[in-house]
């Protein structure tokens, strides 16, 4: 058993003040204690907050970041994006990948993320053909895990068609495609891997309702267990959208709540062009929302109701799905910002007299958690992780402040720079703000951009 004792640490929703956290060799939380003393336990100057699971990525954009906004010759969109990232990926490979990885991983943690979703499409050879080793791609991903340090859940995608009415794919998408049968060997490869000290969980990710049909969304539901989540991207843009309609006369989410069993195994990513009754109807399933502020800005898809859905009970989480920046702080940010552009007013997602910086907090920590591994505790509570992150105490923005204003003073007046450590499974992997295998990581990552963004 290894003991922390915090000044204040946060609790079940609360600060609590003396706190001492015990760990079992296990890297879960066994007691709790507050108002106690220290003892022989580390003693550390910040305050301990439970760290963030991160619902939505894709590892191999991070490289992408500011390499896709040049003006075009005509309006840009997220679809002139896309040829972009086509492009980008036509080239990266398995070591590329896992280079990529480890510093998106690193930098996820420094910000205070301490689990990942990974939304994982690129399976194959640039030609399409499998690797001689079906999950070869994944297990680049889970190396990266383990070197890093995150806890992950990998969700491996089926994408099977270019658009609704099942198209066939494009050449750029040939990177992504499987069959229905070909997509549950691998699931099931995944299940049954062994990734060595990476803490890697095995959920599932139909691309889309473009991509994917009807038969497959009843396949993937029925192999779903019950501590398997499933993930959607979902009414991102409204070309979707219109597409959607011109195909079946519903909305992606109308369509989706109509045709299949969505619970709250279920995460649906973006959701952002929804009616009231889309909106109301996800709450009552039981799924949550994954949203992705920043990445949702850069491609200009637009806000997402989210004062509504939290007045029907909806539960969300957030991701940094492009990758393009990676900051929990600012992901907090946007999302509060973007509601008050389009509401012209402040503080919108906080009940009145509430503090801002705590409702977010504890809606991306309860929405997080259920998103990525549905039966695991959340927080610091016994039997749950011990994944926590270290405010750093002595901090410029921390200063004159106490706990009440600490995560307004983290979202709205500080940034990445407030993290000091950081601990997955009760191991430390930050320290004061640096990465334990920071040097090496990033020496790699620069080597394999200076070849990729070369030939871009």
């Amino acid at each position: 058993m290894i003991k922390h004792f915090f000044k204040a640490a946060y609790l079940r929703g609360k600060w609590e003040h003396q706190v001492l956290l015990t760990i079992d060799p296990e890297g879960r939380i066994d007691n709790i204690q507050t108002d106690s003393a220290p003892g022989e336990a580390i003693q550390h100057s910040g305050y301990a907050v439970p760290g963030i699971p991160n619902v939505h990525s894709h590892a191999f954009q991070r490289a992408m970041a500011g390499l896709g906004e040049v003006a075009g010759p005509s309006d840009d969109s997220f679809w002139s994006w896309r040829k972009v990232m086509y492009k980008f990926l036509g080239q990266i490979t398995p070591e590329d990948l896992q280079a990529i990885a480890d510093q998106l991983y690193m930098e996820m943690l420094k910000a205070g993320f301490t689990s990942v979703g990974e939304f994982h499409y690129l399976h194959h050879q640039p030609d399409g053909q499998p690797f001689g080793d079906r999950i070869e791609m994944s297990r680049r991903l889970a190396a990266s895990a383990a070197k890093t340090g995150i806890q992950m859940t990998l969700l491996p995608v089926l994408y099977r068609f270019s658009g609704f009415g099942s198209k066939e794919p494009t050449e750029g998408q040939r990177r992504f495609i499987q069959t229905t049968d070909d997509f549950l060997t691998m699931v099931s490869l995944l299940k049954s891997a062994d990734f060595g000290s990476a803490d890697v969980a095995v959920g599932m990710a139909p691309h889309s309702l473009r991509a994917t049909d009807l038969e497959q969304l009843h396949a993937l539901n029925v192999a779903l267990t019950q501590d398997m989540p499933l993930h959607i991207h979902i009414a991102e843009q409204m070309k979707e959208v219109e597409d959607c309609l011109a195909w079946s006369g519903k909305r992606p989410v109308e369509w989706l709540m109509a045709n299949v069993d969505v619970d709250q195994r279920w995460c649906l990513i973006h959701a952002t062009h929804v009616t009231k009754d889309e909106v109301i109807a996800i709450a009552q399933s039981g799924a949550s929302v994954g949203l992705c502020p920043i990445t949702e800005a850069n491609l200009g898809d637009g806000i997402f109701p989210i004062n509504a859905f939290m007045e029907a009970g909806g539960q969300w989480g957030l991701g940094t799905d492009s990758n393009v920046n990676i900051s929990l702080a600012e992901e907090c940010r946007t999302l509060e910002y973007g509601q008050r552009l389009k509401h012209l007013k402040r503080t919108l997602i906080a009940k009145r007299g509430s503090s801002n910086g705590k409702e977010l907090f504890d809606q991306a920590l309860k929405g997080g958690s259920r998103a990525l591994r549905p039966l695991e505790k959340a927080g610091l509570t016994e039997g749950a992780f011990a994944n926590f992150v270290v405010l750093d105490g002595e901090h410029v923005a921390l200063a004159g402040r106490d706990t009440s204003s600490m995560f307004d003073s983290w979202f709205f007046g500080c940034g990445n720079g407030l993290v000091k450590d950081v601990y997955v499974r009760g191991t430390k992997v930050v320290s004061d703000g640096h990465h334990v295998y920071e040097e090496g990581i990033t020496k790699r990552f620069k080597t394999v951009m200076k070849r990729l963004a070369g030939n871009l």
